[in-house]
């Protein structure tokens, strides 16, 4: 098909995303690394390794500077990272003015200080939709608060619940992505800075204060040398991944629900077929899914770029820039197709009554037996509602009915009542709200995540 699904133009506008397609394109690296040498001619002036008005003017001429992906490639098949092509580009730009260009820093501080501003964008981004997303599933949520539905476990019809208990448990995992991101940004957003062997020993006494220094011109958490410590990256990885998943189960769920024999939802467009005019294929939820596995997919890979050979390896670095992109690419498109999805959410409610009234009211048999079990042992509570169940099935009379006409246990319960489906509406409506108030109450998110750094975009 394409070796690039997420920008090809026959893929992306299913499996790729405008916005996170720009934040890590070429030209958005390119233009944070130009930004990070600019930065550390500034600090380095500020700790006296370089002079003020030269770190001033190269940061000047800096900013004007747009090179060309391409004017790198050939530079980064030499050296396997593109920084020593783009320093020698700069420095033939600005000629005397980069007197204070590089002086100390390695391909990595400029690669990895480069990439974590990437990360700090996709982070917004991400955010703002994700954010977006679960403000409407919420909407959703209450929408259909009272709307009552069957309820299944392995995959079979189980007790009542409510559509918006359902939806509610679509946005957990989701609510708990969104509280964890502080804690995620400060791990993540730190400087990068140690020097050819990561001691930062060309720059001697100053490297603590130089680090400090090039973190407040990124806006960046301030500490020490994380080369090594690809734990940052590990993270955002494994919230990438689970936030494809948690919107996967979303799309699983609405695919079952849409199934033609179900029928009891409807969410998005819809796809046609070429040769079945009566089908409406369920194309955004399946993308997601698609993602879900994909980004799952590349999370072993990416774990291997935690374990680098003694104090640099190029080969298993190379790993986060083969898979964290494409990440957070499939996380990106995910979040479009699941708004779409939410945005566009009906439910059947016909569909919903005739599922739950199946088998004559038996998803109703829990609630008999507990009803029972207040008057008689479990065993005994047991046995009366397999027997009340088989003579529904024979006779076609609801379950509740059975029960009301038994000479022996019809005047224990109002069994009207009692089995009638929306008895359950209290307690899923109990569930539901604890569901949201994670995410309202501030106390039940993230308390313990460091402050985060600052979320503003530097200069470019």
């Amino acid at each position: 098909m394409t070796p690039a699904p997420f920008t090809s133009d026959l893929t992306a506008q299913l499996f790729g995303e405008e916005e996170a397609a720009a934040i890590l394109s070429d030209q958005a690296f390119i233009r944070h690394m130009v930004t990070v040498e600019a930065a550390f001619a500034r600090a380095s002036a500020k700790v006296g390794l370089v002079a003020q008005a030269d770190a001033d003017t190269l940061s000047a001429r800096l900013a004007q500077m747009k090179i060309a992906p391409q004017a790198l490639g050939e530079g980064m098949a030499s050296a396997g990272v593109p920084v020593p092509a783009l320093v020698a580009i700069l420095r033939e730009d600005c000629g005397r003015d980069a007197q204070a260009l590089h002086w100390g820093a390695t391909s990595q501080d400029i690669v990895d200080c480069a990439h974590v501003l990437q990360w700090r964008a996709l982070l917004n981004l991400l955010e703002g939709r994700l954010t977006a997303l679960l403000d409407r599933m919420r909407v959703q949520s209450d929408l259909h608060a009272s709307t009552i539905m069957a309820g299944r476990t392995r995959s079979q019809i189980a007790t009542p619940i409510t559509l918006g208990l359902r939806i509610a448990t679509w946005a957990q995992p989701l609510i708990a992505l969104e509280a964890e991101l502080p804690r995620l940004r400060a791990q993540l957003l730190r400087v990068q800075f140690g020097g050819a062997s990561g001691a930062g020993s060309a720059v001697g006494d100053k490297v603590e204060v130089l680090s400090a220094a090039l973190a407040q011109a990124l806006g960046l958490t301030q500490g020490a040398c994380w080369q090594l410590d690809r734990s940052g990256p590990q993270a955002l990885g494994a919230w990438l991944v689970r936030l494809t998943a948690a919107l996967g189960k979303l799309a699983r769920d609405l695919i079952i629900a849409g199934r033609t024999e179900i029928a009891e939802m409807r969410a998005g467009q819809g796809g046609g077929s070429s040769t079945m005019p009566q089908k409406s294929n369920p194309v955004g939820a399946e993308a997601i899914i698609t993602l879900a596995h994909y980004s799952a997919a590349l999370q072993p890979l990416l774990a291997q770029a935690a374990m680098p050979m003694e104090e640099r390896d190029g080969a298993v670095w190379a790993l986060e820039w083969l898979a964290l992109p494409q990440m957070g690419m499939a996380a990106s498109a995910s979040l479009r197709h699941a708004g779409a999805l939410i945005e566009t959410l009906q439910a059947d409610l016909s569909q919903l009554t005739a599922h739950l009234q199946a088998g004559q009211g038996a998803v109703m048999a829990e609630a008999a037996s507990f009803a029972l079990a207040r008057h008689m042992t479990r065993a005994e509570a047991g046995a009366h509602v397999k027997n009340a169940l088989a003579k529904a099935r024979e006779t076609g009379k609801p379950l509740w009915q059975v029960f009301q006409d038994d000479a022996a246990l019809g005047a224990l319960e109002d069994w009207s009542a009692c089995l009638a489906p929306e008895s359950a509406r209290p307690a899923a409506e109990a569930m539901r709200g604890r569901i949201w108030a994670a995410r309202a109450d501030p106390d039940a998110r993230d308390t313990h995540a460091e402050t985060s750094p600052q979320r503003r975009e530097t200069d470019g």
